[in-house]
């Protein structure tokens, strides 16, 4: 078998997860069999980890309409699929996603993009963000001592 086109399309994790989950219900593709546990082990891996992701939230809908929204920050399609599979959200992160970000973006528009992926960022649990706080607190309280005994 020769691969004609070995990158024709870039995929969303939530796109990952549809497909495989329809493979798994045997929609639209044939369930592995049994010479094909490995394949089926790695499925429900995938899917298992996948599902612990923001993709889970996601719908084509809010892909298409982020997509739109990002448009005007001339960014390629693999940097747009990335923003939407990690929603970063510090400017640090966009410079390791968005390849020359500081040639081809502002500090505005990193701000500006930091707001509009926040839109589709989804909410956390109660109980995760109030854990994250107790944890950023402690880093703050920290990290303000060690400027004052400089």
């Amino acid at each position: 078998m020769e691969i004609i086109n070995d990158n024709a399309a870039m995929l969303t994790n939530y796109e990952v997860l549809t497909l495989l989950s329809d493979i798994q219900a045997g929609r639209g593709q044939k369930k592995p069999d049994k010479s094909l546990q490995q394949l089926a082990t790695i499925t429900y891996e995938a899917v298992k980890y996948l599902e612990d992701k923001p993709c889970k939230t996601q719908t084509p809908e809010i892909i298409e309409q982020f997509m739109t929204d990002v448009q005007s920050f001339n960014l390629t399609k693999s940097e747009k699929v990335q923003l939407l599979n990690q929603y970063p959200s510090t400017a640090v992160e966009i410079q390791l996603i968005v390849e020359e970000s500081e040639e081809r973006l502002t500090e505005d528009q990193i701000y500006e993009l930091l707001e509009v992926i926040g839109k589709y960022r989804p909410s956390k649990p109660e109980e995760e963000e109030e854990e994250e706080d107790g944890e950023n607190e402690d880093f703050k309280e920290g990290e303000e001592e060690m400027l004052e005994q400089e």
